[in-house]
């Protein structure tokens, strides 16, 4: 088992899923839980999960950016929730 390491944020592994997601959420437009899932191959739950977790481990949140928690498709005829994320910073 590794040992812990110290207190603060860690860095994923460069070209990791992790990596990934990071960047999509960056993105002006943030990424809707659809894309990620396509992006990554996760499931639905696995990419909220990743969201907690960021929070958690990390200080890092997924905020909802539409107000209505609805926005544009992913893409035409996708399936599943539309509502878009993003990061913001703990502070």
């Amino acid at each position: 088992m590794p040992a812990p390491g110290p207190a603060g944020q860690r860095k994923p592994r460069e070209g990791a899923k992790q990596q990934q997601v990071l960047a999509m959420l960056r993105r002006p437009e943030g990424a809707t839980v659809v894309q990620i899932a396509e992006a990554t191959g996760w499931q639905a739950h696995t990419v909220r999960g990743f969201f907690a977790g960021l929070k958690r481990r990390q200080g890092i949140a997924a905020r909802l950016l539409s107000g209505s928690g609805r926005s544009v498709p992913a893409r035409k005829g996708a399936k599943g929730s539309y509502t878009v994320y993003r990061i913001t910073e703990a502070g």
